[in-house]
Order: structure tokens, then C-alpha cells, then sequence
């Protein structure tokens, strides 16, 4: 049962992150110094809500308009509209959820310089290992976890990178710095098979 987004907040703070906030359904916490995210998901398993010791308990509401640098919406849909894009404060986005934001709270939050990531870039990994795990069964043959995560992490940075660029050269969003890069790449591979 992982839930609050565990695995990006657990790898986040593994690497000296500090996750201040995290949510459920049923409402949010947050920990100035820093929630224990690990302890925060075995208190969930075992209780079946989030911990409140040593936690300000917020709503979802209140947790989206938190003054953080990263805020990372890993749920549902539609969560940032145009009735609260323009009190969100994090300075980045990274949609771990599939549509978090409607295209009215995209164009709102570009106009404020909010950094985004969108969903179709930051969930490619998932997709990725998931062509490994046919490559691997194709051949009868299983990688470990260093050897996924070895093969993942140059593909993601080229990814992010490519789309980074494309924002730079281009000055637009993220999200439409991801399109342009992916109809770039379809055009340039048909244009190497002669299709033009």
C-alpha cells in the first residue's frame, strides 16, 4: 500500500531532500524539519492515516499552496485548475500524476515562471523499465535493480535535457517543450526511412 506519492518522496529525501508535506484522501501533514517518510508509510500501513506527531495537520488544499521550492502532485487529476493556480507558490512542478493540472493552471503558472515537468516526461521511467521487462523476457534473461536503474538513468537525464533545451531555444513551458521534442524525434526518424 504505497501511497502519498511514497516512492518519489522516499527517493527524494534518500538523497537529502527534505519532504516537509505529504497527502492522502483523507487530508495532509506537514513537518517543518522534515517528514520521515518511511515511518510516515509504515504509520499509514498500520493505522491507516497519516501519522500525527510532530505534524501540522493541513488539507490537500492547503499542502498545493504551500511556500515550498518543489511541489509534486502524485494522485489525481485535475488537482491545479484556474480557482488555484495562482496561489501556488513552489517555484518547480513535477507532475507524478497523470493530468494534475488543467491547461487553464498550465497557462497560468508559465506566465508566472513556474518550472514544469510534466507528466508524459517525469512517468516515461515507468514506461522505460516496463520495454526493459520485455526486452528481458524476450531473451530469458532478468537484470537486477543496478542494472535497471544503470540503464534508466542516462536515457531519463538525455530525456530531461533534450526537453531542457527545446525550453531554452524555443521559450516555452515544459509541457510544450516535451511535445516539440517528441514530434521532432518522430519527424527526423521518418525523415531518416525516406518518408519525406
Amino acid at each position: 500500500m504505497e501511497t502519498f506519492g511514497y516512492w518519489f518522496a522516499k527517493h527524494a529525501s534518500d538523497r537529502g531532500y527534505k519532504v516537509v508535506a505529504i497527502s492522502d484522501s483523507k487530508g495532509g501533514i506537514f513537518v517543518e524539519k522534515g517528514v520521515n517518510v518511511k515511518q510516515a508509510l509504515q504509520y499509514k500501513k498500520e493505522q491507516g492515516s497519516l501519522p500525527k506527531f510532530d505534524a501540522k495537520t493541513i488539507s490537500n488544499e492547503e499542502l498545493l499552496e504551500l511556500d515550498v521550492d518543489i511541489l509534486v502532485p502524485a494522485a489525481l487529476e485535475n488537482v491545479i485548475h484556474q480557482d488555484n493556480a495562482t496561489k501556488i507558490k513552489a517555484k518547480a512542478i513535477i507532475e507524478m500524476a497523470n493530468g494534475p493540472l488543467t491547461p487553464e493552471a498550465d497557462e497560468i503558472l508559465a506566465k508566472k515562471g513556474t518550472i514544469l515537468v510534466p507528466d508524459i516526461l517525469s512517468n516515461s521511467g515507468g514506461v522505460t523499465v516496463s520495454y526493459f521487462e520485455w526486452v528481458q523476457n524476450l531473451q530469458g534473461y532478468y537484470w537486477s535493480h543496478q542494472e535497471v536503474i544503470t540503464k534508466l538513468q542516462p536515457l531519463m537525464k538525455t530525456a530531461f535535457a533534450q526537453m531542457w533545451a527545446m525550453k531554452d531555444k524555443h521559450k516555452v513551458d515544459g509541457r510544450m517543450a516535451t511535445y516539440m521534442t517528441a514530434v521532432k524525434r518522430v519527424v527526423d526518424a521518418m525523415i531518416l526511412r525516406g518518408d519525406f
